[in-house]
């Protein structure tokens, strides 16, 4: 018999301000770490081919910031598809759910990371609005029909 991974919506607490606000922190880390290695991935080889000016010449090259650009979707997407946690997610026990308790879909989890930049393009906003939304959702939470549960301690 296969286990559900669909969470019951009526029992699940809703995280704190703070504690989503510190598995984003854990994240933008995670995430800051990764542009690191993906920009080293492409100017290392570069630099050592064609010299130290062909590697800073990247920086205007619209290939090399699409490169970039791609790593903080592709991190939070791969992680909410699989598990509905990102690794900062994980250390606060969040999970990422959408409003019927069910795991994200492709359709969710993108709706969600582009709900997500609107929430912060008004000086954030859109995360600020947990602090006066009775069930402590963000704008993205609503826009995208998911939401963060807090997990049981193991």
């Amino acid at each position: 018999m296969k286990k559900s991974n669909k969470i019951d919506i009526n029992q699940a607490v809703n995280p704190s301000f703070l504690r989503r606000l510190a598995a984003m922190l854990y994240d933008s880390l995670l995430v800051f770490g990764l542009l690191l290695l993906a920009s080293m991935i492409v100017t290392l080889p570069i630099g050592i081919l064609a010299g130290e000016a062909a590697s800073q010449a990247l920086s205007g090259n619209l290939l090399f910031r699409l490169w970039l650009a791609l790593v903080p979707p592709a991190f939070f997407l791969l992680f909410w598809l699989k598990g509905g946690q990102t690794l900062g997610m994980r250390s606060w026990r969040l999970r990422v759910v959408r409003t019927d308790g069910a795991p994200l879909r492709w359709t969710d989890a993108v709706i969600r990371l582009l709900s997500a930049l609107l929430s912060w393009l008004p000086l954030g906003l859109g995360y600020l609005w947990i602090l006066v939304d009775r069930d402590r959702l963000a704008w993205h939470d609503r826009l995208s029909g998911t939401r963060l549960v807090l997990l049981a301690k193991r």
